[in-house]
């Protein structure tokens, strides 16, 4: 039962993931288009936008594995050494 577990906590971390990274851009994209298709802002307002939704998904993706690691390291068991003594 501990793999299904794990199995389903690793499907849920892998979603969160897909959504920090994609979200921004699609947010950025359609905040662009809608400038251009209001406003009549000029086209080349999409790379802008581009730019600024990667660079925010990989900020995102940044803090999430930094967040990931750090909650493995406090998960995992410290080992005890035969000199060891607590």
């Amino acid at each position: 039962m501990k793999g299904w577990y794990k199995a389903l906590e690793d499907l849920v971390w892998l979603t969160q993931l897909g959504l920090n990274m994609l979200l921004p851009l699609v947010m950025c994209l359609g905040g662009a288009w809608w400038a251009v298709n209001n406003w009549s802002w000029p086209e080349w307002v999409f790379l802008p936008a581009i730019l600024l939704g990667l660079a925010a998904g990989a900020q995102n993706f940044w803090y999430f594995a930094k967040e990931h690691m750090d909650r493995t390291k406090k998960e995992k068991p410290k080992r005890v050494g035969f000199n060891s003594h607590q």
